[in-house]
């Protein structure tokens, strides 16, 4: 072979192969995306509740396709950590929370996480291993509440709406703890647990008022729920939703997320994922 041929091929065989190396780089490198005009989205959600994480597969499914976004799940096991990870930067966007959720975490720490876009509305249940009706309730037994102040607040309301209390106001907005209860006509006992724990808790109380995704994160047949939260107009409060910090809610990005949520397909997953109807789209729910 002419030298100066084989140094030409030499050549560009070199520059082949440079190519190459820069292209895998670029593409595998730190999480670096394959598709020059997708976005990578932090998204933080609970880890114990499988049939949500369902849920943001379908979402991350949609936003991949029609708005050419890659969702990035970050996983947290209590509902303390997803808002401090928000605020840290950690991650861009969480979805755990709802309205009356997040007012007292901005209260409590001088924050300012607002929405980007509603999910999903979930009523509480109170359930029970001891008794099948409320009327067998004997005095004196001892309900499990979560003892975070928004959930507390949201439990006791709860249990003032199945007859069980009373408490100094009927306006679910107020926030309420134990000292507000007014009357206690069966003189039950309170225990104070993290929301995540209240199904556990169910093998040593008479009851538990149970958020849903922790009832059925644990399993917890629909047989053993003896009342569940009414549905009204005070119940805006307790809407899901996506969430992002002030200077981000109109963030593009992130208004793209919310909008692959609020899809049929993930009206549908929803449905699949919660045959009993025990979350419910909320994205354009009208109370």
């Amino acid at each position: 072979m002419n030298p100066k041929n084989r140094n030409i091929i030499i050549a560009v065989a070199v520059l082949i192969l440079v190519a190459l190396v820069a292209f895998f780089s670029l593409n595998h490198q730190g999480g670096v995306k394959a598709s020059a005009g997708e976005k990578t989205v932090k998204v933080g959600i609970m880890s114990g509740d499988k049939q949500d994480q369902e849920v943001w597969k379908s979402v991350a499914k949609t936003a991949k396709e029609k708005y050419d976004l890659k969702l990035k799940f970050v996983y947290f096991s209590d509902y303390n950590q997803p808002n401090e990870a928000l605020l840290s930067g950690d991650i861009d966007i969480n979805a755990f929370q709802s309205y009356n959720y997040v007012k007292t975490w901005n209260k409590a720490h001088k924050s300012d996480i607002v929405a980007v876009g509603n999910t999903y509305i979930t009523p509480m249940h109170i359930y029970s291993k001891e008794i099948s009706k409320l009327s067998d309730l004997k005095e004196g037994s001892t309900v499990a509440i979560p003892n975070d102040a928004s959930n507390e607040s949201r439990a006791l309301f709860v249990l003032q709406s199945a007859g069980l209390l009373k408490l100094t106001t009927s306006d679910s907005s107020k926030l309420v703890g134990l000292p507000d209860i007014t009357e206690n006509p069966h003189q039950l006992k309170f225990k104070e647990v993290d929301a995540s724990q209240t199904p556990r808790a169910l093998d040593s109380v008479a009851l538990s008022v149970v958020n849903y995704n922790y009832a059925t994160a644990a399993s917890l047949p629909k047989s053993e729920s003896v009342f569940m939260e009414p549905l009204n107009k005070t119940s805006a409060q307790y809407i899901n939703f996506i969430a992002a910090t002030s200077k981000e809610k109109n963030n593009k990005v992130y208004k793209e997320v919310a909008k692959a949520y609020a899809s049929k397909a993930t009206e549908k997953a929803i449905k699949e994922q919660y045959p009993d109807g025990g979350e419910l789209p909320a994205w354009d729910l009208k109370l």
